[in-house]
C-alpha cells in the first residue's frame, strides 16, 4: 500500500478526508486531532483504499462467484455457462455467446459499483435463456431488483463518454 502523509488543518473541525496524490495517500485531519486518532484514521482510510483497489481489479474468479450467487438467487441455479470473464470491449458492457455459453464483461466495468456489475451479469445470464431482447428476456432481466437503476447509471456513463 502507498505511504500515508497526514496533513493537519486549523480550518478543519471534525471531518477527515483522504486523497491519492503522486502515489501517496494524503489524510487531511483537524489540527487538534490527537495523534492516536490520526493513526486510527490512517488505518481506516488505508483499508478503504485497499478494498476499492480490490474491487476495481478485474478478476474472472470474482465474476464467476458473483454469477454463481446471482444464478442461485434469480434463476434457481438452473443456468450453465462454459466460461465467464472480463474482456476488452470499447462499446459494449457485456456479451453472451448464446450457442456456447461464453459470457464476457467489459474490463472497464470492474470498477463499477457491485450492484451495477450484478445487473450486467444478470443481463448476460438472461441471454443464456433468450438470445434476443424480447419480452421474455426482459422478464428474466427484471428479476434483479436494481435493473432500472443500473440501466440509468450506465446510460449516464455512456452519455459522458
Amino acid at each position: 500500500m502507498p505511504p500515508v502523509r497526514i496533513i493537519t488543518s486549523r480550518k478543519r473541525r471534525r471531518t477527515v478526508t483522504a486523497r491519492m496524490r503522486a502515489g501517496v495517500l494524503e489524510l487531511l485531519v483537524p489540527a487538534g486531532m490527537p495523534h492516536l486518532e490520526r493513526q486510527h484514521w490512517a488505518e481506516v482510510m488505508t483499508r478503504r483504499l485497499e478494498r476499492r483497489e480490490e474491487r476495481s481489479r478485474p478478476s474472472d474468479d470474482r465474476l464467476e462467484e458473483r454469477a454463481r450467487r446471482l444464478n442461485e438467487r434469480h434463476f434457481g441455479g438452473l443456468l450453465r455457462w462454459r466460461s465467464i470473464g472480463f474482456a476488452d470491449m470499447e462499446r459494449l458492457w457485456g456479451s453472451c455467446t448464446f450457442t456456447d455459453g461464453a459470457i464476457r464483461i467489459a474490463r472497464r466495468a470492474a470498477s463499477l459499483p457491485d450492484w451495477v456489475l450484478d445487473h450486467l451479469l444478470v443481463h448476460e445470464l438472461a441471454h443464456l435463456v433468450h438470445s434476443d431482447h424480447g419480452p421474455e428476456f426482459h422478464e428474466l432481466e427484471n428479476r434483479y431488483p436494481l435493473t432500472e437503476r443500473a440501466k440509468g447509471y450506465l446510460m449516464a456513463l455512456d452519455s459522458m463518454a
